[in-house]
């Protein structure tokens, strides 16, 4: 059986550096890390989990609560989930998978049976009723995404607001005059889930800054009420060349259905995307995009939640600054007619 004095040889580093690689107690450099971890994987070296709990009172085990609620998409939140997982085992820890919609009582059951030593929750609404458990539970906790009141709480996403100035930046920059947000789908903000809110938000205080007209709408799933939505919108708006788009589900349709209406993309209308990179590469056309940055998220999330196990000093709020990328749907307004 391959020891962890057999890792340390084959390193070429002490005994407790790998400990400290492997407990996350003490900063270890990256090319030093990286170096245990290799020799951890040459030499099919396992912890012995059952001693090493006992040890440390740990579980080596973090949950990441992820309730499935109507309007998520789930692809992209598998981003995240992924992300999370890789970097948990990094630190040596599982990773416990929630997603049971179970509020207050579900965390307060997590936190009870020593099953984890911390807990990461995604889906974070603005007035979450999660919210004031956490500040109170004994586990360490990290939102991704950001509650109204983040006060001693650990958060961490996109910055939702400045991604949708970005969008609006971009197209105004143009010369669009006469835009509109296509959201997250109506659940989502029934939800009152920050990203959709902040997203809007942002779009709208860009555009009035910019001296153009904007029109924030929900965006349904499915390409029949995708073409209800876009017909009613250039029914209202007819003088309309410019969108965003924040429903990864629906980009493809919208796309798809603008043709349909007479609409060139992007000769008569430009669209914008906040979406993953692959979304944005894979639509025809192309699209211009701010990318949702989900395996950034997740990796910074559990180092986060790392160092607040060992009771290192964290950030309370990291945002993380959008990035346009501008593909082929976006050109220049129409000339008025």
């Amino acid at each position: 059986m391959v020891t962890i004095a057999d890792v340390a040889r084959h390193a070429g580093v002490a005994l407790s550096t790998v400990s400290y690689v492997l407990s996350g107690k003490r900063a270890i450099s990256a090319t030093t890390r990286n170096r245990v971890l290799t020799s951890i994987r040459l030499l099919g070296y396992h912890p012995n989990a059952g001693a090493r709990a006992l040890a440390s009172r740990r579980a080596n085990v973090i949950a990441l609560v992820l309730p499935l609620r109507s309007g998520m998409q789930v692809p992209v939140l598998m981003q995240f989930a992924m992300a999370v997982v890789t970097t948990a085992r990094q630190f040596d820890h599982d990773v416990l998978l929630v997603t049971a919609d179970e509020g207050p009582a579900g965390l307060r059951r997590i936190a009870a049976s020593a099953m984890v030593d911390g807990i990461l929750l995604m889906d974070v609404e603005m007035h979450d009723l999660r919210v004031p458990l956490l500040r109170e539970l004994a586990r360490p906790s990290v939102l991704i995404g950001f509650p109204a009141d983040s006060t001693g709480l650990t958060c961490i996403d996109l910055d939702f607001h400045r991604a949708g100035e970005v969008c609006v930046a971009h197209l105004a920059g143009l010369g669009h005059r006469r835009i509109a947000l296509l959201g997250a789908p109506a659940a989502v903000y029934d939800r009152d889930t920050g990203f959709a809110h902040r997203t809007r938000a942002g779009v709208l205080a860009a555009a009035e800054r910019h001296g153009i007209t904007a029109v924030a709408l929900p965006c349904p799933e499915g390409a029949a009420a995708v073409r209800t939505a876009l017909v009613d919108l250039l029914a209202r708006q007819p003088d309309l060349t410019g969108l965003v788009v924040q429903n990864e589900a629906a980009v493809g349709d919208v796309l798809a259905t603008l043709p349909t209406l007479g609409r060139r993309v992007p000769q008569d209308v430009s669209v914008v995307a906040i979406c993953p990179d692959q979304f944005a590469e894979q639509a025809s056309p192309r699209l211009t995009s701010v990318p949702v940055p989900a395996e950034e998220v997740g990796r910074q999330a559990v180092s986060l939640l790392m160092r607040k196990l060992v009771d290192a000093t964290v950030p309370e709020a990291t945002m993380l600054d959008p990035h346009l990328t501008v593909r082929d749907s976006t050109t220049a307004a129409p000339p008025l007619p």
